[in-house]
């Protein structure tokens, strides 16, 4: 698909993605080596996001498989649907009658409706899930299995098997085997620790906060219409807000967002007023919206030149030591 590393980060770019040289050699590696790719880091900084323009730039159907606590193998895989069998078995009553009067025992008529159970259990009453929908695509599919960390350790050993193989067994009809492989990408915000059978078997990713001229760059690609200056003030003050010691630190998709927000509110500057207003855009907690107050003080147009935003935020990340 393709043929350098140069070409990944172009193919992305067209779909308004801007790729690092880590992202764009691990994709072009997973699709030389069909390795599934593990993408970890805080929650909105564009994982999910890296999914879909893959997808989109090698033009294969996007199956989603947003997981959760209490996931199972049938929600990921397949369920029959009983509620259609019922419905035929009710419209073939008639049917089943004549083809069972002339049985001499109850064990014969069962014999008999034991031979046509294929007819039951076929795959016009199968309903594929994602996992499945994925493996019998008659189409290149690109997998995304998003937040695997929120599923139990059970189903991430279980999806391990499906990972290894690309098949599935369903007992009423056989193994189904993947018709085409599926490029797979996993994601995780960090909330448990993943096994290292899971690891193993994929292409790792770290994808951190920006710097500030990355985040500057995203936000100038996806609001053109923000004005070069108020770009550069809304980033700066988002790199500084994940210096402090917060809940939730604001991601890329809220930076976004705020971007947006200002352009809609035709905002010129970045003052006291305007951040009062908007400031829970970026933060979701009360408790982070008043921290960010006091610290920020009256915001009126930059920050301090004896107070430099941090251009790697990521040492302040809360899951390592500060």
């Amino acid at each position: 698909m393709f043929d350098s590393i140069p070409q990944v980060k172009t193919a992305l770019a067209a779909q308004h993605y801007i790729a690092t040289d880590e992202i764009a050699t691990v994709i072009y590696l997973a699709d030389k080596l069909q390795k599934p790719v593990l993408v970890e880091g805080p929650a909105g900084v564009g994982k999910t996001e890296l999914a879909k323009a893959w997808a989109c730039a090698v033009q294969r159907e996007l199956i989603r498989l947003q997981c959760y606590e209490g996931l199972d193998e049938t929600k990921a895989l397949y369920e029959w649907e009983y509620a259609k069998q019922m419905l035929y078995t009710q419209l073939l009553r008639d049917k089943l009658s004549d083809m069972l009067k002339d049985s001499r025992s109850l064990a014969e008529a069962a014999d008999r409706v034991a031979s046509e159970e294929d007819v039951f259990f076929s795959q016009r009453f199968l309903l594929p899930r994602p996992l499945l929908r994925a493996i019998d695509s008659d189409s290149p599919t690109l997998l995304l299995i998003d937040e695997i960390d929120r599923a139990d350790a059970e189903f991430e050993a279980f999806l391990l098997e499906v990972l290894s193989d690309f098949q599935v067994t369903v007992p009423e009809l056989g193994t189904i085997r993947a018709k085409h492989m599926p490029l797979v990408l996993l994601t995780s915000n960090n909330t448990r620790e993943l096994s290292e059978a899971l690891k193993r078997r994929c292409l790792y990713l770290h994808i951190d906060y920006p710097t500030v001229q990355s985040e500057l760059n995203i936000v100038r690609l996806k609001v053109p219409d923000l004005s070069p200056q108020l770009a550069k003030q809304a980033v700066e003050l988002v790199q500084r807000l994940r210096g402090l010691e917060l809940k939730k630190y604001p991601s890329v998709s809220e930076t976004l967002d705020w971007a947006r927000a200002l352009v809609m509110l035709n905002a010129k500057s970045i003052d006291e007023k305007v951040l009062d207003n908007t400031l829970t855009i970026l933060l979701k907690y009360e408790q982070d919206v008043q921290r960010a107050k006091r610290v920020l003080g009256e915001f009126k147009g930059g920050i301090d030149d004896d107070d430099e935003p941090r251009s790697n935020p990521t040492r302040f990340n809360p899951r390592r030591g500060r």
